[in-house]
C-alpha cells in the first residue's frame, strides 16, 4: 500500500500514516522502521507499507511508478487548461 506520514515523533518511534485509497489512518508499529532505509520520517513522506491488524509495518521507498497519483484524485472528464 502506499500513503503519506501525517505524524512522527522520532524520540517515541510514534507516527500516523494515511493511506492513499482511502485516507485511512494507521498507527506505526513498534518495528515499522526495522531494516528499512529510513531512520527518521517527516510529515508528508511518501512511503509504501503493509498492514498487520490495525498497524503499519515494513515501510519503505518505492518507485517512481509505485508512487504515482493515486487514480481517486482525478476526475473523469477533467481536462487540461489550455
Amino acid at each position: 500500500m502506499q500513503g503519506v506520514i501525517k505524524a512522527y515523533d522520532p524520540s517515541t518511534g510514534i507516527g500516523v500514516v494515511v493511506r492513499d485509497t482511502d485516507l485511512a489512518e494507521f498507527d506505526l508499529a513498534p518495528d515499522a522502521l526495522e531494516g528499512s532505509v529510513f531512520r527518521m520520517l517527516r510529515q508528508g513522506q511518501r512511503v509504501l507499507f503493509d498492514l498487520e491488524g490495525s498497524e503499519a509495518t515494513r515501510l519503505r521507498l518505492g518507485s517512481e511508478v509505485d508512487m504515482g497519483t493515486p487514480s481517486f484524485l482525478t476526475t473523469a472528464g477533467d481536462s487540461e487548461p489550455a
